[in-house]
C-alpha cells in the first residue's frame, strides 16, 4: 500500500516570518498545486500561525515533498520530512497539543478539523490519509476527555479572564472594557467571546485595531480619550497597553468612581501589562479591586505545571492509538486485496449462474424458484471457497507478510489500483 510522507515546519525551528513565507497562497491553492502532481495521490495540509505542513500519499512521497520545498524556497533548516509511521505518530500528538507552543491548547484541533474537511471537500484525500485524520482527531478527543492536558488557563490573557469569572462568579450579562488591542489584548478578547458579557468595548491607541479587534468578537471599538466613560459603566476592566507608563491613574479612576451612577457596585481591575498600567495606589480606592500580573503568572505557571504532569499519561495513550492505528492499516491492506478477490470471483459466480440458467432453460421452463436457488447455491459456494483465503490473508497482513500478499495478487490477476 502507498504510504503516507509528510513535511513538516513549525514554531519549534522556523520564526513566524519563516512560517508566513512558506504558505505561498491558500490551503486551497496548496492542495491544489500538490494533487496536479502526478506522483500525488491524495494529500492535506495544516496551516497556522505556528505551522504548515503537508502530508501526501505518493509511491515517492519523499522526492514530491523535497522538491516542493526546494521549488516554494523553504529552507532547508526549518524543514523536517517524516515517513509514514513518523507522520501518524506526529499527526496524533499535534492533534492532542503535545507540539503546540502552550501544551495542550485546545485550537489546534479545532484547526485540524477545520483543514481536514477542506481537504476533503476538494477532493484530495481518500482511504489512506481519511484513516489516519479521523484517528487523529478521535485520540485528541479522548485525551481531552480522560486527562488534564487541557485543564486551567496557561496563557496571562485567558488566566485574566478565569480570574474575572472567579472573583465576580460570573462573567454573563457584565460590561467589560479592554484596553489594548495588541497580542495581550486580542488573547484577552477571545477568552471572552464566549462568556456571554453583556457589551465588550475596546480602546486602543491607534483606533483602527480597536476597530479590527471589536468586529471581530462583535464588540465596540472605543476612542483612546474617551475611555474613561465606558470604564465608569463597566464591571470590568483589563488592561494589556505597551504605554511605558500608567495609563490609569487613582486620581483619574477616583473621579470615574464618584461620577459613577452606581456608587455601591464594585468595579475589578487587572493589570496584565508590563511595566503596569493601573498605579497601585487605585486599590486603595472604595469599591476598587485591582489585580495585576504577578498573580496571573503565578496562575498561569502552577496551571502549565499540571498540564505537563499529564503529558505522560497522554504519551501512554498515544501509544495506544498508534498501535490500533497500524492494526487498522494493516487490515486495510487485506481488506483490498480481498475485495478485489471477491469481485473476480463474484463476476465469475455470476457469469456461470446464468450458463447454467440457459442451459437448463433450453430443456425446462425455469421458474423464479429455480433461479432463486441457482443464486443461493453459487453465492454459498463462493463464500465457501473464499472463506479460508480471507482468514489467511488477514493474518498475513497482520504479520507484514507483504511478499504474501503481493503474491496473491499476482496470481489472481487481481486489479489493485
Amino acid at each position: 500500500m502507498t504510504e503516507i510522507s509528510s513535511m513538516i515546519i513549525t514554531h519549534t525551528k522556523a520564526s513566524i516570518d519563516d512560517i508566513e513565507h512558506a504558505w505561498h497562497g491558500t490551503v486551497g491553492d496548496m492542495l491544489h498545486r500538490l494533487y496536479s502532481h502526478e506522483l500525488v495521490l491524495e494529500c492535506a495540509v495544516l496551516m497556522t500561525c505556528n505551522r504548515v505542513e503537508v502530508y501526501v500519499v505518493s509511491p515517492k512521497g519523499s522526492k514530491v515533498l523535497f522538491d516542493y520545498a526546494k521549488k516554494m524556497g523553504v529552507p532547508e533548516r526549518i524543514v523536517e520530512f517524516n515517513d509514514h509511521e513518523e507522520s501518524l505518530a506526529h499527526l496524533m500528538r499535534v492533534a492532542c497539543g503535545l507540539e503546540s507552543m502552550i501544551v495542550g491548547e485546545d485550537q489546534i484541533l479545532g484547526q485540524i478539523k477545520e483543514l481536514y474537511h477542506t481537504a476533503r471537500q476538494a477532493g484530495v484525500t481518500g482511504k489512506v490519509l481519511d484513516t489516519a485524520f479521523e484517528k487523529a482527531i478521535h485520540v485528541g478527543k479522548r485525551v481531552r476527555a480522560e486527562t488534564r492536558i487541557n485543564q486551567g488557563s496557561v496563557s496571562i490573557g485567558s488566566a485574566a479572564v478565569d480570574l474575572a469569572e472567579d472573583v465576580l462568579g460570573t462573567l454573563e450579562g457584565k460590561m467589560v472594557v479592554i484596553i489594548g488591542a495588541g497580542t495581550m489584548g486580542t488573547l484577552v478578547a477571545h477568552a471572552l467571546a464566549h462568556k456571554n458579557v453583556s457589551a465588550i468595548y475596546v480602546a486602543n491607541r491607534t483606533f483602527e485595531r480597536a476597530e479590527e479587534l471589536a468586529e471581530e468578537l462583535n464588540g465596540f471599538a472605543v476612542r483612546y480619550d474617551e475611555m474613561d466613560k465606558y470604564i465608569a459603566c463597566s464591571d470590568v476592566v483589563i488592561s494589556a497597553t505597551s504605554a511605558p507608563h500608567a495609563v490609569i491613574t487613582s486620581k483619574m479612576l477616583r473621579q470615574i468612581m464618584e461620577n459613577r451612577e452606581n456608587h455601591n457596585r464594585d468595579m475589578l481591575l487587572i493589570d496584565i501589562a508590563t511595566p503596569r498600567d493601573i498605579e497601585e495606589a487605585a486599590s486603595e480606592l472604595p469599591d476598587v479591586k485591582l489585580y495585576n500580573i504577578d498573580g496571573l503568572k503565578e496562575i498561569s505557571d502552577r496551571n502549565l505545571q499540571k498540564r505537563l504532569q499529564e503529558v505522560g499519561r497522554v504519551e501512554e495513550i498515544v501509544e495506544a492509538e498508534y498501535e490500533l492505528l497500524q492494526l487498522q492499516y494493516k487490515s486495510q491492506r487485506a481488506d483490498k486485496i480481498i475485495a478485489a478477490l471477491y469481485s473476480q470471483i463474484q463476476d465469475l459466480r455470476i457469469r456461470e449462474r446464468e450458463r447454467a440458467v440457459n442451459r437448463l432453460s433450453a430443456k425446462h421452463t425455469l421458474g423464479d424458484f429455480e433461479r432463486q436457488v441457482l443464486d443461493d447455491l453459487t453465492h454459498a459456494i463462493t463464500n465457501k471457497v473464499l472463506a479460508e483465503p480471507t482468514k489467511t490473508l488477514r493474518n498475513a497482513a497482520a504479520e507484514e507478510n507483504l511478499d504474501f500478499l503481493e503474491t496473491t495478487a499476482a496470481l489472481f490477476k487481481l486489479d489493485m489500483k
